[in-house]
């Protein structure tokens, strides 16, 4: 369990159902609900398809991982151009505080870069405060913002014009 025997690599097909199951492990990290029901499918489109939706790394430690980097591109209106949207950045606990996070976000930015965003972006939450840490050590800026979303009854409440 050390740096020196973990690989940052694109996911291979064969990687699809313990990536489901570190989505479910980084999920409960940060206290929130996951369902990994039809997952491996839903990443296997999305993640190894001909144009994937969501790109990825992962830290494998020989056939098994120890974390994931998950990414998107998207774009701002104020810079009028594009940026990477870190989605997740996880790392499980026996391979924390060894460089493995850096490496992971190393390959995200060179990715961002090539693509030619301007900046790579995310979120964490504000009690992940090792992450907070992490992110400061290594230069990040940070901004205070409230992240929403609509999704079940609000959103088709709103679809259908009943929202006010």
């Amino acid at each position: 369990m050390s740096i020196d025997t973990t690989r940052i690599r694109p996911p291979v097909p064969d990687d699809l159902e313990e990536l489901v199951g570190l989505c479910a492990d980084h999920a409960a990290y940060e206290r929130a609900d996951y369902d990994p029901e039809g997952k491996a499918g839903d990443l296997a489109r999305l993640v190894l398809g001909a144009e994937p939706r969501i790109h990825c790394l992962v830290a494998a430690d020989g056939s098994r991982l120890a974390g994931y980097a998950t990414w998107t591109y998207d774009a701002s209106t104020w810079d009028a151009r594009e940026f990477a949207y870190l989605d997740c950045l996880y790392l499980t606990a026996a391979y924390r505080g060894q460089g493995l996070g850096r490496e992971l976000l190393r390959g995200v930015a060179r990715a961002a870069h090539r693509h030619g965003c301007v900046q790579v972006q995310w979120h964490t939450p504000d009690f992940n405060r090792d992450a907070i840490r992490f992110y400061a050590r290594i230069g990040a800026g940070s901004k205070s913002k409230v992240r929403f979303f609509l999704e079940g009854d609000a959103l088709h409440r709103l679809i259908s014009n009943e929202g006010s």
